[in-house]
């Protein structure tokens, strides 16, 4: 009776942590060297005045050797993006794991980690759905340090100021996700830090 009673706590003891390890999904940690252009890790640019540097920092972080420190100037009328994932410009953006291998009904949200300094600088977190239809969530650098934005998807809006040319257009979130993207809005000029993004059920 001892010796089942050992084996039922041995079991539970294994199994919590790996339940645990399962509720988030690590897709993406900005470790790789930081790099633009056509063969660039990150896809990112800027026009009509605005302009941003994209690089690594290994000083402040959320996790692992480095996060993604972003640079901007946001001016009125102006534009930028900061993306990760596939079907972009630059070659060598893709995640830690492919969005055709990701059980999404599971995940009820995308989050990320921000190092804020309390700017109030408003931040667009758009991602790509499968009919290349973009989608919005806006957050605001009201916080200082490091902070968990959680987006939920049925939060996200469909983009009304822009579409990409091949978007279905059909309104309606199609899974899976291809891409994500950070957009800081006019006029603000600052700098923010980006790290470890997961799939959550928050």
């Amino acid at each position: 009776m001892k010796i089942i009673k050992l084996i039922f706590i041995l079991f539970f003891s294994l199994a919590i942590p790996s339940f645990a390890q399962e509720k988030n999904l690590l897709i993406e940690d900005f470790e790789n060297p930081v790099c633009g252009g056509e063969n660039g890790t990150v896809d990112f640019g800027s026009g009509s005045g605005s302009s941003v540097e994209v690089t690594a920092d290994t000083n402040i972080k959320n996790s692992g050797a480095q996060s993604l420190k972003i640079t901007f100037d946001a001016v009125s009328g102006g534009y930028m993006w900061i993306a990760k994932g596939f079907g972009l410009d630059a070659k060598n953006t893709a995640w830690l794991v492919t969005p055709e291998a990701i059980t999404w009904e599971k995940y009820s949200s995308i989050s990320f980690y921000a190092y804020g300094s309390n700017s109030k600088t408003r931040i667009a977190f758009d991602i790509k759905d499968n009919g290349n239809e973009m989608w919005r969530f806006i957050i605001t650098d009201d916080f200082t340090g490091w902070k968990q934005i959680v987006c939920l998807f049925n939060e996200f809006f469909a983009r009304g100021d822009w579409q990409p040319q091949t978007a279905d257009a059909n309104a309606v979130l199609d899974f899976p996700i291809k891409s994500f993207q950070f957009e800081p809005l006019a006029e603000a000029k600052s700098v923010i830090y980006i790290d470890t993004v997961e799939l959550t059920n928050k």
